[in-house]
C-alpha cells in the first residue's frame, strides 16, 4: 500500500498536511485559505473533491483558516475532538460548521487508515497530535508541542515518517524584536519547541525504521531553514540516525512531495 505525503504549508501563517494511501485522502489542518488549499492540491497531482476528510488539531487560525468554504463549498468532511469544535464555534469565522466528533486517546478510521489523536501541551482547548497509521506505514504529525511528554515520544517511537514542530533558534529568539510576553509564551510549557529540543526529543526515539523527517512550523523571524538543518543534522548524525532525511516546510510553498511504497 502506496503512502503519499506533502506539507501544503506550515508557519504562522497557515499549516496544512496532505496524506493519501491512493484509496483515502486526508489533510491534517487546514490553515490556508480554501483557494490556496485548492492550489496546492493540484500542485501535486490531487483534487479537493476527492479529500475524504480533515482531521483538525486545535482551534487557532493557522490550523483552520479553510475549514468553513472547504466544507461548505467543497462538502469535506471535518474531524475535531469536543474542545476544538467548542474552540472554532467561539471563534465565529463565517459561520458554523459541522464536526465528526473524535475522542482524544481513541483510535477512529477513515477508510483504510486508522487515526490515532493525543493529547500534546499548546495553549489551546485540547490540542492533539496524530499518527496516521495505513497497512504498512506510520506516519507523525505534530506541529504546536510546549515540551516533550512521555506520551510524544511512546507515539512518535516506530513511526516511518514524522512532521515535526521546529519552531525557533533560541539565540534568534531571544535577539528578535517581539514584545517579551510572546517571548515567554513561547518558550513556556503551552508555546512551541524549539530546533533543539525537537531535534533531541527525534534523536531519542527515532528507530531504523524512521527515514523521512519534515520539519516544521519554522518561524519566520526567530528561525531560518539553515538554522533548523543544521541543528537537527548535527543531533542526529551526533545519535547514529544519519539515514534519516529531512524535510524543510513553509508557508510559502509545498515541500517535497513523498511517496512510500
Amino acid at each position: 500500500m502506496s503512502v503519499k505525503l506533502c506539507v501544503l504549508a506550515s508557519g504562522s501563517s497557515g499549516n496544512c498536511t496532505f496524506v493519501s494511501t491512493g484509496k483515502t485522502r486526508i489533510l491534517i489542518d487546514a490553515g490556508l485559505s480554501a483557494k490556496k488549499t485548492v492550489e496546492r492540491l493540484e500542485e501535486i497531482g490531487e483534487r479537493v473533491e476527492d479529500l475524504d476528510a480533515i482531521c483538525v488539531t486545535h482551534e487557532h487560525g493557522d490550523h483552520i483558516a479553510g475549514l468553513r468554504v472547504l466544507q461548505k463549498k467543497h462538502g469535506v468532511r471535518i474531524y475535531a475532538n469536543a474542545g476544538t469544535l467548542d474552540g472554532i464555534r467561539k471563534a465565529r469565522q463565517g459561520g458554523e460548521v459541522e464536526c465528526h466528533q473524535f475522542t482524544t486517546g481513541s483510535t477512529f478510521e477513515i477508510g483504510d487508515m486508522a487515526l490515532e489523536p493525543f493529547s500534546v501541551p499548546h495553549d489551546a482547548y485540547e490540542p492533539v497530535g496524530f499518527v496516521v497509521r495505513t497497512e504498512a506505514h506510520a506516519v507523525g504529525v505534530v506541529t504546536d508541542i510546549g515540551i516533550v511528554t512521555n506520551l510524544l515520544r511512546e507515539k512518535m517511537r516506530n513511526c516511518h515518517v514524522v512532521v515535526i514542530e521546529a519552531n525557533h533558534d533560541e539565540e534568534l529568539l531571544h535577539a528578535a524584536a517581539r514584545p517579551w510576553s510572546l517571548k515567554q509564551r513561547i518558550l513556556s510549557n503551552q508555546g512551541h519547541l524549539s530546533n533543539r529540543a525537537s531535534a533531541e526529543l527525534v534523536a531519542e526515539v527515532a528507530g531504523d525504521g524512521l527515514r523521512h523527517l519534515f520539519l516544521a512550523h519554522l518561524s519566520a523571524d526567530c528561525n531560518s531553514p539553515a538554522h533548523a538543518q543544521s541543528m537537527f543534522e548535527k543531533v542526529l548524525a551526533a545519535a547514529g540516525h544519519e539515514h534519516v532525511r529531512l524535510y524543510l516546510t513553509g508557508g510559502g510553498r509545498i515541500s517535497d512531495v513523498l511517496e512510500l511504497e
